[in-house]
């Protein structure tokens, strides 16, 4: 959890220096719902995320460095520079995606659960999401051909209570929202999303049933966002108490103060590895700032999966016909 939380500061900082571009999500106060899914998945499943998902590819063990990277647009980065703070993409930790359209990605989770099915695997798809994603379209009809067809999938969805600037309650009839699985009728819960523990608990049930009975499960997880949507969100929305009781919940304090009250940990041991972390996030960032750019002449690449007679080169910036032709 600490990863996760030294990382995101150190991405806000470097985005506000604008070593980082585009767009740019936290995972800044999910940290306890980060880790806690993915302590729950093995390495022979595969993940499938929404746009928040640097906590995620840390957790689910891409390198550091190599993630920095890909925020700074450097070679050395997970996806080559290419995919940026949202498509963060690694097929060594089945993590596929970063996914930057909303709901984007349930679809492919689904096609990937219909993969495993169809060879009689044994794997598990986890397809995180945010809470906004349960208002559109895809959301409804990937859990409906979920259940239809017995994918072996666990639908998340993360409740942050915020879907950009508007609140769950304002937004959906039904706030609950693990209740909206009963429609397909898929089975569902909720869990409390600061609760690093609590998380994992939920999520291994959620994984068990998939994998035992391939059947499609949601989870849904109830945190706060520490900080705006993005980076540059300034977050005017929320109100001084309402920033103020998410700040009392965040689960990195908390369970430093559990750790140290259960006698399960130190202060100074805890701070020790604090320390350990930052020198890890540290050496992240002399990495992907050593990183070379990617070279103009790519620009093109990885646009087919193969070559494309006719395919035009020309750069935007080239004169669409050639001087003295």
């Amino acid at each position: 959890m600490l990863l996760v939380r030294r990382f995101e500061e150190r991405t806000a900082q470097a985005y506000t220096e604008a070593k980082i571009g585009g767009y740019c999500h936290l995972n800044l106060g999910e940290e306890a719902t980060v880790v806690g899914l993915m302590a729950a998945i093995e390495e022979r499943d595969y993940l499938f995320t929404n746009y928040r998902d640097h906590g995620y590819a840390l957790i689910r063990g891409m390198d550091p460095g190599r993630v920095m990277a890909e925020l700074y647009g450097r070679q050395d980065g997970v996806s080559k520079g290419w995919g940026g703070s949202m498509h963060l993409f690694d097929t060594d930790v089945r993590q596929l995606g970063g996914y930057g359209i909303v709901g984007g990605q349930l679809p492919l989770a689904a096609g990937a659960a219909l993969a495993v099915s169809y060879r009689d695997g044994d794997e598990v798809v986890m397809c995180q999401m945010g809470d906004g994603t349960t208002n559109i379209g895809a959301f409804h009809e990937t859990l409906n051909i979920a259940t239809l067809w017995d994918l072996p999938i666990v639908f998340v969805v993360v409740n942050n209570r915020l879907g950009m600037g508007t609140t769950v309650e304002m937004s959906s009839a039904e706030p609950e929202l693990y209740k909206r699985a009963s429609s397909y009728r898929m089975e569902s819960a909720r869990v409390d999303g600061n609760d690093v523990i609590a998380v994992r608990d939920a999520a291994k049930v959620a994984v068990e049933r998939a994998r035992e009975e391939q059947r499609p499960y949601l989870l849904e997880t109830v945190s706060g966002r520490l900080r705006g949507h993005s980076v540059v969100d300034p977050a005017a929305y929320r109100s001084k108490e309402e920033v103020d009781e998410v700040r009392a919940q965040d689960p990195v304090a908390g369970l430093h103060d559990r750790l140290v009250a259960d006698g399960a940990a130190t202060a100074e041991g805890l701070a020790e590895i604090d320390a350990d972390v930052h020198r890890i996030v540290k050496a992240a960032v002399e990495f992907a700032e050593k990183s070379p750019a990617p070279e103009v002449s790519s620009l093109f690449d990885y646009t087919y999966a193969s070559p494309v007679p006719n395919d035009s080169r020309r750069l935007p910036a080239d004169p669409l016909f050639p001087v003295g032709a």
